[in-house]
């Protein structure tokens, strides 16, 4: 296990949404906790407890009015605006201080790296990456991604890179930054001509003295492991080794998954665990092992989620665990107290996630991978057309 790896936890994340039934619903957060217990990743490993993030630190990225809809949105619910009261971001009681909790354990995250505590650290329960300057959006009221990364830049980080693995357009976290060479945001996610939020088009590259520094990798519906690990490692590790990151920042969102309710990739937990597995090479040979580690996504509540964030947390810790591994007998039957679906025995789905680098053997997703290295690669002084880039 890695020394310097640390967990930001509370039970407090477990408040973060209004009902049951929204998609969100934190009983993920828990059933994650639950078997990376069971399974002995976090044997030994003392948890650290964020604080609720105080204006000074929301306003690095939200607007002062917006945190004022946030905090009386709950007394007086009727037309606050800001994407407030809408089927995705229904008011909630107390949602400032859940939303700020979870802006708080990534914050905590980047002063645990920041303050050499820590080379890696994890909040699962942020990624939260769709919230804008002055609105809600997607499930995310406070954007913990874009609040963590402007804090390290006002802590000495000169370079940051983001990489977001969510089957959505990070568009919040580019949005935030599209104009600053700071930061490198990098999304892999599927179409947004099939897909909310219909952003992270290859020609989204940035502005100004950003200009490059936003790479986008859309993947067309239907894409497995192969075709997504293809396209990753077409495109990631080159503009990641020019841009030189201090830090690696990652959104993990698991909803690339086949089973997933809300989109269309065809990915296993095998790949996602293939994923975090190069995730965690990158950060060592182009951050420096600086790694912040966040969630993101994941509807598939029961089956998929807690399996493949119970790797990353392994992942993270140097704690790796085997695919044929069997989920513990104590685990199942807590979780067949919540749901009646079928959950699944092992931690594998049985897939080879294996790929053929780009360059080879012509993919479908080949399309995607040529558009974005032509946008952005000269833009680093790199060839779009030599697979040595």
């Amino acid at each position: 296990m890695s020394p310097r790896a640390a967990v930001v936890w509370t039970p407090d994340f477990l408040t973060y949404q209004l009902s049951d039934d929204h998609p969100l619903n934190p009983v993920r957060l828990d059933l994650t906790m639950r078997l990376a217990t069971e399974l002995g990743v976090l044997e030994g490993i003392t948890t650290h407890a964020p604080e609720i993030a105080d204006d000074t630190e929301l306003t690095r990225v939200h607007t002062p009015s917006y945190l004022t809809a946030v905090k009386s949105a709950p007394v007086v619910p009727f037309g606050v605006g800001h994407g407030l009261g809408t089927e995705d971001n229904p008011i909630f009681l107390e949602m400032h201080e859940a939303s700020a909790s979870i802006a708080g354990g990534s914050l905590r995250a980047a002063q645990l790296i920041a303050e050499g505590r820590a080379d890696r650290a994890v909040n699962i329960a942020g990624g939260l990456h769709h919230a804008m300057r002055d609105r809600a959006a997607g499930f995310c009221v406070y954007n913990d991604c874009a609040i963590a990364i402007a804090w390290l830049l006002e802590h000495g980080y000169e370079r940051v890179a983001y990489i977001d693995v969510d089957v959505h357009h990070g568009d919040g976290v580019q949005a935030a930054f599209y104009d600053d060479p700071r930061v490198m945001t990098v999304s892999v996610h599927q179409h947004p001509l099939t897909l909310w939020p219909g952003t992270g088009w290859p020609g989204e590259y940035g502005s100004g003295d950003g200009a490059g520094y936003s790479v986008n990798v859309p993947l067309p519906p239907g894409t497995g492991d192969a075709g997504w690990l293809r396209a990753f490692n077409a495109v990631v590790p080159s503009v990641l080794a020019a841009f030189r990151p201090q830090v690696l920042v990652t959104q993990c969102g698991a909803d690339t998954h086949a089973e997933d309710p809300l989109a269309n990739l065809e990915l296993s937990v095998d790949g996602h665990r293939a994923i975090y597995g190069r995730l965690r090479e990158l950060a060592e040979t182009t951050a420096g092992g600086k790694w912040l580690v966040l969630g993101g996504g994941g509807y598939a509540l029961f089956r998929v989620v807690p399996r493949s964030w119970t790797h990353l947390l392994a992942i993270v810790l140097d704690r790796d665990i085997k695919p044929e591994r069997p989920v513990p007998a104590d685990w199942l039957a807590h979780a067949a107290t919540l749901t009646r679906q079928p959950l699944p025995s092992g931690m594998t789905d049985g897939q080879d996630p294996s790929f053929e680098p780009w360059g080879g053997t012509p993919d479908r997703v080949d399309t995607a991978i040529i558009d974005i290295r032509r946008a952005v690669l000269p833009l680093h002084g790199l060839d779009p057309d030599d697979p040595r880039d």
